[in-house]
């Protein structure tokens, strides 16, 4: 079996059992078993495919099609801040529109981070490169996640500045910190089962918000502030419509000044509350 014949079939199977980027995945798939990049196979397309090499790219298919595991977790990696994280099952996968939070904190300079819930270390891996200066310390309730984030940030060379610790939350941390950052699970329970069949598929630990999506945030508002330096800030990805709430909750609790920032497709998505005058 050829490169091309094999992206052909797989892009039409793909297809059938409802995977809207049917095509990309298949190359991505194909690539990754071949090892080589995916303009390859174009211009191998006839060249043949090992028999094991097939064997084993059915077998992600099958899995991607039939049980929509997300691609990334086939691949094993993810993009983000243009450098691959190793992501598993175990972890959330990164988003571009966590991207935005990034932006948000870098913009603070800040020398004393803290991240509460890590996941893959995304944030804290992207942060840490772009803030030679600054010492982390990050935090998650999953063993497994504090794995996958370990190795991220020792890939990216900045592990040596990063504290990871296992435990609930704020409560895990000693401050203080100029920043804390979180991008907590705010979908309401009530909609997961809304959700597409690739993003249930993630760990939902990292995506049940409780009744109204807003638990982990209530308790983010209550317990950070506590641990910021004078002046500090309070960085948060929130969900869609989420946002002016979690401000206003952050004004109650003390926040001197509230800015909401937009993602890329114009979704109000990171809270940035400060606390203590400039």
């Amino acid at each position: 079996m050829t490169p091309r014949k094999l992206l052909s079939s797989t892009s039409h199977y793909l297809r059938q059992h409802g995977i809207l980027q049917a095509r990309l995945d298949a190359e991505l798939l194909l690539a990754h078993v071949l090892g080589v990049e995916r303009v390859d196979l174009y211009l191998g397309s006839e060249r043949p495919v090992a028999e094991r090499d097939c064997v084993h790219y059915q077998q992600l298919v099958q899995r991607r099609a039939r049980k929509h595991v997300p691609i990334a977790y086939l691949l094993g990696e993810r993009e983000f801040w243009s450098r691959p994280f190793r992501v598993t099952p175990d972890v959330l996968i990164p988003r571009p529109e966590t991207e935005t939070l990034v932006e948000v904190a870098l913009s603070l300079a800040p020398t004393r981070v803290a991240e509460i819930g890590v996941g893959s270390g995304a944030i804290t891996g992207a942060l840490a490169l772009e803030l030679p200066r600054a010492r982390f310390v990050a935090v998650d309730t999953s063993a497994a996640a504090l794995a996958v984030a370990r190795e991220n940030l020792e890939r990216l060379e900045v592990a040596a500045r990063v504290g990871l610790v296992r435990g609930n939350g704020a409560t895990a941390l000693r401050g203080p910190f100029d920043l804390i950052v979180s991008n907590p699970p705010y979908i309401p329970t009530a909609e997961l089962e809304q959700l597409p069949p690739e993003v249930r598929n993630e760990p939902l630990l990292a995506l049940d918000g409780g009744p109204d999506g807003l638990a982990l945030l209530r308790r983010l508002v209550c317990e950070a502030p506590a641990l910021l330096a004078r002046p500090g800030w309070l960085v948060l990805e929130v969900g869609r419509g989420q946002a002016a709430g979690v401000g206003a909750s952050l004004e109650s609790a003390g926040a001197d000044a509230i800015e909401l920032h937009n993602d890329l497709a114009g979704t109000a998505r990171v809270v940035l509350a400060r606390f203590g005058g400039v």
